[in-house]
């Protein structure tokens, strides 16, 4: 067997193992965002935000989109003892109801953009 032939095979060998010519792994490693962004999704669903907040401890998005779902529950929690005032309750719910919204389309596109007015009460959280 000549030489050029051996490293060819040594090179095709290596890349079936996952690893290029020169050694290094191949691996096509997520970033945070998108390997938590259903994490992200469920720190605004209402109380679920203890989901991610308990179980993704390690990941930095999930804690950002957890923490600012707990204040989001927490005000709508208050709030909602003023929902039944006609026009002001109504106008609290829906303002509660945009800024869920905000947060999933936030967290679905990998963001960790803070919510109008919640957002700097949720960055004074630690854990």
């Amino acid at each position: 067997m000549d030489e050029t032939n051996k490293t060819g095979n040594q090179q095709a060998g290596q890349q079936s193992q996952g690893k290029t010519p020169s050694g290094s792994p191949t691996s096509g490693g997520k970033n945070d965002a998108e390997e938590n962004k259903l994490f992200g999704v469920l720190g605004y669903l209402g109380i679920l935000f203890l989901i991610p907040l308990l179980a993704k401890k390690e990941s930095p998005f999930a804690q950002f989109h957890a923490k600012q779902g707990m204040v989001l529950f927490i005000v709508g929690f208050v709030g909602s003892f003023i929902i039944w005032i006609p026009l002001v309750g109504w106008a609290v719910a829906i303002f509660l109801l945009v800024l869920m919204i905000m947060g999933i389309v936030n967290a679905l596109g990998g963001k960790t953009k803070e919510l109008p007015l919640i957002g700097g009460f949720a960055k004074k959280i630690n854990f």
